[in-house]
């Protein structure tokens, strides 16, 4: 389908408004992915919009051609938008020119090759979705083979998270499991599964990694509790030389994840 809409009212543009509520995007099984930049890496990557929205100013775009191919190719919904429809989809004043609203992926542990990349990311219920998204950048950077979500984490897929990934949302995979799935699987990992603590004596520079490391990683507040960091065959610390007494988990999981590799 192809159409223009101009207004407010109109029940698509409020039912894309709407993704920025979790309970909509885990009903619905959708997220927003804004910009010509995503919406072009989500189609290089094989995922087509199920709607494409896009201002009169990106019409001519050859990028945005072939994100209208491909969402006509899957019989999505192709819609030409007023910039105050953009905004109000956006919650911004200043909104991309292209949104894009995707299904959701996500991967089991069942489907988890350990031997197709040198280094993993685990992290153990996350609570920031900017860390989040700029974790899954930092693995798509670094070939991780996956980002794994363990216990209850924030969405992957919240309109923040998903701008934090600058794209990389559709290119590493995404796998959610409780402790307990986690805890049964991680016994036949067959490299290091290595965990970051403050009281931890091995300094990340000199640990031996046995690719391929699983990175796990604890959450922003509380690093890693007992339980989870008793599953790591080590765990390290990055050194603090100032004052200083922690790093953002964003950062702290790119340490780790460069050390590993």
């Amino acid at each position: 389908m192809s159409g223009r809409i101009t207004s407010l009212a109109n029940p698509t543009v409020k039912a894309v408004r709407a993704l920025h509520l979790r309970k909509e995007r885990d009903e619905t099984g959708l997220f927003v992915a804004e910009g010509l930049k995503n919406v072009t890496e989500g189609v290089e990557q094989g995922h087509a919009p199920h709607i494409l929205m896009y201002g009169p100013e990106a019409a001519s775009h050859p990028l945005l051609k072939k994100a209208v191919e491909a969402t006509r190719a899957t019989r999505g919904e192709v819609i030409e938008v007023t910039e105050a429809i953009l905004a109000k989809v956006s919650r911004r004043d200043n909104p991309q020119a292209v949104v894009g609203v995707f299904r959701q992926t996500y991967r089991g542990l069942d489907q988890i090759d350990p031997r197709t990349a040198p280094c993993w990311v685990a992290l153990h219920r996350v609570r920031d979705p900017g860390n989040l998204g700029t974790i899954v950048r930092t693995a798509d950077a670094a070939g991780c083979g996956a980002v794994i979500l363990v216990g209850e984490c924030c969405d992957p897929f919240s309109v923040e998270a998903v701008r934090a990934t600058m794209g990389s949302i559709f290119a590493v995979p995404l796998v959610r499991a409780s402790e307990a799935e986690f805890a049964g699987w991680r016994a036949n990992w067959p490299g290091s599964v290595v965990g970051t603590l403050l009281s931890a004596s091995v300094d990340h520079r000199s640990a031996a990694y046995q690719k391929p490391a699983l990175i796990l990683m604890g959450n922003e507040q509380q690093g890693l509790p007992p339980e989870m960091a008793g599953l790591c065959d080590v765990n390290v610390k990055i050194p603090m030389r100032g004052r200083a007494d922690s790093l953002n988990l964003a950062v702290a999981t790119g340490i780790m994840i460069y050390a590993a590799t």
